[in-house]
């Protein structure tokens, strides 16, 4: 059967975080020691609270609500401005995301949350791994040879069961080319919608025609 990714697959288990009583040198230092531009801020059972980003730093250094001098007026901001630890410097209520969730419901997230990446929990709501934007451009970076695996094996043979030969199968830069036939005129949109729902796949050209009985 066809398999999608999940969140669980492409996430980083291996997080960076905070405490909330981690003073700011600490907090600079390990965003740039690890490259990255936030982490999760998580309580004493792991459970992330906030994220304490790059920019809040900045925020910090440069003594303003934001590097370019904004929102002045804005109490929250100039609180952070004067933090002193990552609780409160952090960005909350955090959102977050779950390991079942798929590829693109995670996608989603972070495009209507105007973020790049999201800590991931478990069950119980304890930090589990984060997720980023880069995370999810892995899935759909996959070679061609793959894509026409998945295509052979997974569609053609095991979910539709047609012959080895019935379908010639090529791929070019993710596109998927068809040729060939299938036994019935209905299974030639069938085909299509399961090759477009394999990860990876840019696009699918099918040359398919019913294959004449009697």
């Amino acid at each position: 059967m066809l398999y999608r990714h999940t969140v669980g697959d492409v996430m980083t288990e291996d997080v960076v975080t905070f405490r909330p009583d981690t003073p700011l040198s600490e907090v600079a230092a390990l965003l740039d020691a690890n490259d990255i531009v936030a982490a999760p801020v998580v309580d004493d059972d792991g459970a992330p609270v906030g994220v304490v980003s790059a920019s809040d730093v900045l925020r910090h250094e440069t003594g303003m609500p934001d590097p370019q001098g904004q929102d002045g007026d804005d109490e929250r901001s100039w609180g952070k401005a004067r933090a002193r630890t990552a609780g409160a410097l952090m960005s909350s209520p955090v959102f977050t995301a779950r390991a079942d969730w798929t590829i693109p419901r995670v996608a989603r997230e972070l495009r209507r949350r105007h973020v790049k990446q999201l800590p991931v929990v478990d069950e119980d709501g304890l930090l589990a791994g984060i997720v980023t934007r880069s995370d999810l451009l892995d899935v759909f970076i996959r070679s061609d040879a793959e894509i026409r695996e998945e295509v052979e094996q997974d569609v053609l043979g095991d979910i539709l069961d047609l012959d080895e030969d019935a379908v010639a199968v090529e791929v070019r830069d993710g596109a998927v080319i068809l040729r060939g036939d299938v036994p019935e005129p209905r299974l030639v949109p069938v085909v299509v919608a399961l090759c477009q729902g394999i990860d990876g796949v840019a696009a699918v050209e099918a040359h398919l025609a019913a294959a004449r009985t009697g």
